[in-house]
């Protein structure tokens, strides 16, 4: 039986395999691609980001078992931008989700950035299609932190939540510079914790302030490590995905698709010139650079071209 016939019939050992192709970014793993984006239905894919310590996975465990109970399959893509082989975030991810390790209608997988030519935002989106080809009812990606490489990231999903937690004061002040107006909603976890109503008054300022022009997103506390607040959450995010009509979803998830087409296209690129140049003349580039004799954008320019002029057909005589 082939791979992707094992997919569409949402074998762990098929998506686990197709996951990895893609993480060594090979020719095979292009095929298989090209393959899972014809077939793939559209789940409702979360994106779930915060500082570290803010009970993300806490939460994202919580959510799971309450879409198992309504009868809903889901893919877990736990995103480390460090590496591989750190084990915090990783290890700590499995661990609070290990419950449903055995649940053959949850599958869960932890992506990094080491060995994703094209970024981590790339990768992951390949994942999610692949879970989307095997007929996931839902995708929840989480991610480790709030910089670049998780913003990239959650700009895959259809919905967006930022996790805070009381007393994160100066986290609020870098969400606001960073992903606060991507939020679709906020979640203040650990809601029990003192200093929390506090919190929750800084933070509804701070979303009025910032969102004066049209309503602010709405806000949801939990105490994850309960239960707490669960079923209200997923009751918010039933309320906004019911309420975006048809032509903003295809609008979104065109603007979503444009992006991975971008990643796409720039690993291509790439590959074509580590094909077509030795690692020697990139040093000796990189050192005519740094002797100030040229530039990074003359060097881009030249090489590229060179790309150009290679793929120029020849004559016939």
């Amino acid at each position: 039986m082939n791979l992707l016939k094992e997919i569409r019939q949402g074998r762990p050992r098929a998506i686990a395999k197709a996951i990895s192709l893609v993480e060594n970014n090979g020719a095979r793993a292009q095929r298989l691609m090209k393959g899972v984006f014809a077939c793939r239905r559209e789940a409702l894919v979360v994106g779930i980001t915060g500082a570290p310590g803010t009970g993300k996975s806490t939460l994202v465990d919580q959510m799971i078992g309450y879409l198992r109970a309504a009868g809903k399959s889901i893919g877990i893509v736990a995103v480390d931008p460090s590496s591989p082989f750190s084990g915090g975030a990783i290890l700590g991810d499995r661990i609070r989700m290990m419950r449903h390790s055995v649940d053959e209608g949850v599958f869960i997988r932890s992506m990094a950035t080491r060995g994703h030519l094209g970024g981590l935002a790339k990768a992951t989106g390949e994942a999610i299609a692949i879970y989307e080809a095997a007929g996931k009812d839902y995708v929840l990606a989480e991610t480790v932190g709030v910089g670049q490489d998780e913003v990239e990231v959650v700009k895959l999903a259809d919905l967006i939540l930022v996790v805070v937690t009381p007393g994160a004061g100066d986290d609020i002040q870098t969400f606001k510079a960073g992903i606060m107006e991507i939020a679709d909603i906020f979640v203040l976890n650990k809601a029990d914790s003192p200093g929390a109503e506090k919190t929750e008054r800084q933070l509804r300022a701070m979303l009025e302030l910032s969102f004066q022009d049209k309503g602010p997103p709405p806000l949801v506390k939990t105490v994850a490590t309960k239960g707490k607040g669960v079923d209200a959450l997923m009751t918010e995010i039933g309320r906004l995905t019911g309420a975006r009509n048809r032509r903003a979803q295809e609008e979104r998830r065109k603007r979503l698709l444009f992006w991975m087409l971008r990643d796409v296209t720039r690993e291509k690129i790439f590959q074509l010139i580590s094909r077509h140049v030795e690692e020697i003349e990139l040093k000796e580039l990189v050192d005519r650079i740094y002797r100030r004799e040229t530039d990074p954008y003359t060097v881009a320019d030249e090489l590229i071209g060179r790309l150009s002029l290679k793929k120029k057909p020849g004559k016939r005589g």
